[in-house]
């Protein structure tokens, strides 16, 4: 689709009982906005055609899994060339311990947040994974001492939900 949809302040409410939990059933959310179900159904539906919702996931806990260390890696890589970042972004898709990338701008290329089991496990992703890499050129590691993360978008503050925009 080409244009400018308008999300409404039901759109913005279902948005943000989805993303706390996207579980409910549909009943239950039609509830919670205030809608049929038949209407809450189709609202659903054309969120996910404008591609405002783009899937539906578990959030896992490392901990709980064994992955008890998390830390943030800010890397710079050399030359910062597209075919160059399309390749290092699809290396670090591929480790098992990467839960999500950032290209970003400033100091790093690279923010990428790791899942690993211990401070080893640490070092060798750090040394032999990343730091081996020809286009590399400087890694830095932060390890995460406490994630607290926002669950739901909700429209910023000042800003009326029938004015916010998403392009489709």
């Amino acid at each position: 689709m080409s244009g400018t949809t308008e999300l409404d302040s039901v759109d913005w409410r279902i948005l943000e009982e989805l993303q706390n939990d996207a579980t409910l059933p549909n009943r239950t959310l039609a509830e919670l906005v205030g809608l049929a179900p038949s209407s809450c159904l189709q609202r659903v539906r054309r969120l996910r055609e404008l591609g405002v919702i783009t899937g539906f996931h578990a959030v896992v806990d490392p901990s709980a899994t064994g992955l008890s260390l998390e830390a943030v890696v800010s890397v710079n890589v050399r030359p910062h060339t597209r075919p160059v970042v399309a390749a290092f972004r699809q290396f670090l898709m591929a480790q098992p311990e990467t839960r999500s990338i950032f290209h970003v701008s400033g100091q790093a290329d690279f923010l990428v947040h790791i899942a690993v089991t211990d401070s080893t496990h640490l070092r060798a992703f750090l040394m032999d994974k990343i730091a081996s890499r020809t286009e590399v050129r400087n890694l830095t590691s932060s390890v995460v001492l406490e994630r607290v993360e926002t669950r739901a978008l909700t429209p910023p503050t000042g800003v009326k939900a029938r004015r916010r925009r998403v392009e489709s």
